[in-house]
């Protein structure tokens, strides 16, 4: 309905500090979620359910896993002639250009694809965050009020509030009042980084932006403020499962979430599916030893221990007499016999040797180096680590993406430490 109407652009070009590790070799869209998907998934799935099939995707940050993952778009029936997916990197030519230095920059340096497209509206959206939404609603609204920007907007705790933009709304809609990440929010109703532009408006005003001297190119700190005060800004309320996943804290809870009977996120809508990059992989396969309970198994996974509240990606092998609880498992890792682990995300292609402990005790010490990110218990290991048998990692660790058994000092990581690759090695 809306193909010739809306262009659409996910901003995919975020480094994603706050996950750590998780983020350090890929960018935050793409991190693994749910046992089989990636973040940008759900971005993308909501495009194509609504009836958008023209699809920008500013990248930057280690943009090859999600170059990749979404190669011309056939997963999400986006390989068309007529519209489809362009992946939108930044470059050098012979006028001045420089990386992404913000969000409004993003768009500002894709002003000649806009153009290209020639749409009557474009919808911006984030690509690291996790929900359902029919953008058609969303649209319909925006063009009802007659809007000059329309912000899709959500209630969290007010606890939450403070991470977000946070706005004030009159009784039509009209934004009244917008602080980014206030110390003390006046409000809980929070940005959603969703925005729905008319295009010569949004053309008008990242231009402007880049004109202007000290500005973080950012539309939350810089363009929407002014635009409260100069345009007509309306919020449009959504009241659907919604979830940030730029922390590690938030990011194992929404894969927690989806282990419940009811789960506000349901993946198994067929009214409303996740596409995703399919892999040919076996069916799980279960010895006669095994016991799985409330989890997620990927394809491709074999059973041979214990699962329990997890989320298992695809191609886990998981030995006989190993325990995996309340912890995210990433593709390809093998866990040793009688291995335990237990809170505690696992990257890909990681091998925990056998009888070695991941999360144990009950030590919650903040992890040393990164205490603000590690401090409810969780310990996370980067990709193709590997831990050698009979260690014992404590809670709030964190082990770097390619250690070695070598690696280790000891058999023993005390909670709160972290062991990661020198410059020499």
């Amino acid at each position: 309905m809306y193909k010739r109407e809306v262009l659409a652009l996910i901003l995919a070009g975020g480094e994603g500090k706050r996950l750590d590790i998780l983020s350090e070799k890929r960018a935050k869209p793409a991190v693994p979620f749910g046992g089989k998907y990636r973040i940008i998934d759900f971005s993308l799935s909501n495009c194509v359910n609504s009836g958008l099939y023209c699809v920008g995707i500013p990248t930057q940050y280690n943009p090859r896993s999600l170059h990749e993952h979404i190669g011309i778009g056939k997963f999400w029936d986006l390989d068309r002639m007529e519209g489809g997916v362009f992946l939108l990197q930044p470059y050098i030519s012979d006028a001045v250009t420089h990386w992404y230095r913000g969000t409004a920059d993003a768009v500002y340096q894709n002003l000649r694809f806009i153009h290209d497209q020639d749409p009557h509206l474009v919808l911006i959206l984030s690509g690291d965050h996790v929900y359902k939404m029919d953008y058609r609603n969303l649209i319909r609204f925006h063009r009802e009020r007659e809007a000059d920007l329309t912000i899709a907007v959500i209630e969290v705790p007010w606890e939450e509030a403070h991470r977000f933009g946070v706005l004030s709304l009159n009784e039509r809609g009209r934004v009244i009042d917008f602080e980014e990440k206030p110390p003390h929010p006046r409000s809980n109703l929070v940005n959603m980084g969703i925005y729905i532009f008319d295009r010569q408006v949004l053309e008008e005003e990242v231009k402007k932006e880049a004109l202007r001297e000290d500005t973080s190119f950012d539309f939350g700190k810089d363009i929407i403020p002014r635009m409260v005060e100069e345009r007509k800004v309306y919020g449009f309320r959504f009241e659907g499962y919604w979830k940030d996943v730029g922390t590690i804290d938030a990011y194992w809870e929404a894969n927690m979430e989806l282990l419940g009977p009811s789960p506000a996120l349901n993946l198994y809508d067929k009214q409303w599916p996740i596409y995703t990059f399919i892999e040919d992989r076996p069916p799980v396969k279960m010895s006669y030893r095994a016991r799985a309970k409330r989890s997620l198994l990927g394809s491709g996974t074999i059973v041979d221990g214990s699962v329990e509240d997890s989320v298992i990606f695809s191609g886990v092998y998981i030995s006989r007499g190993a325990e995996i609880r309340h912890s995210i498992v990433m593709s390809d890792t093998f866990i040793g016999e009688d291995a335990v682990v237990d809170r505690a995300i696992l990257d890909k292609r990681i091998v925990v040797g056998t009888r070695a402990k991941v999360g144990y005790g009950e030590d919650l010490r903040p992890n040393q180096k990164v205490p603000d990110m590690l401090r409810s218990g969780l310990t996370i290991v980067g990709r193709n680590a590997r831990i050698p048998p009979e260690t014992i990692v404590g809670r709030n660790c964190r082990i770097g993406a390619d250690i070695k058994e070598e690696d280790f000092p000891s058999l023993i990581l005390e909670s709160g430490e972290s062991i990661e690759k020198t410059e020499e090695g």
